[in-house]
């Protein structure tokens, strides 16, 4: 019993998952009022509005520097985790999203002789992030942490 007692007197953690679920029922909800049919899914996926991603590091971020403060090596950990996290969605992975998009056209105009056994399923699109996607994620997990703080 101590463990749980422990795990959920974690203000760090607690910020941290709260962001990323709020963050995955937003977005869920947001896909579904724009394509009009729900998908399951985006409650676990990644890419879309707001970044979960940046959700949960800048919860972490922000409530580390509630509990221990900006001078301190765990602060430091995870501005620079939050760092990477954030350019990496924006980056790296919004461009894999862009070309899985391009050889899913390919692939539907049959371009290419593909049998089943070659290609089984659609490449997933929804990997990365647009800027405003993170920076939305980032206020959400930011206000997550202020929020939590307050009652810890």
């Amino acid at each position: 019993m101590a463990f749980w007692e422990e795990l959920f007197r974690n203000e760090i953690l607690i910020s941290s998952v709260i962001a990323w679920t709020i963050a995955q029922v937003l977005k869920t909800i947001i896909d579904w009022w724009l394509n009009r049919r729900f998908l399951a899914e985006r409650l676990v996926g990644s890419g879309g509005m707001p970044s979960s991603h940046s959700s949960i590091v800048c919860g972490l971020m922000v409530s580390t520097a509630l509990v221990y403060g900006i001078g301190t090596f765990e602060f430091a950990i995870c501005f620079v985790l939050s760092a990477v996290v954030m350019y990496d969605a924006i980056g790296v992975r919004r461009e894999t999203g862009k070309q899985s998009k391009l050889l899913n056209l390919i692939l539907e105009q049959n371009l290419f002789e593909l049998n089943e056994d070659q290609f089984h399923e659609k490449l997933k699109e929804f990997v990365g992030h647009t800027p405003l996607q993170v920076f939305m994620g980032a206020v959400l997990g930011i206000a997550t942490s202020f929020i939590v703080h307050r009652f810890y």
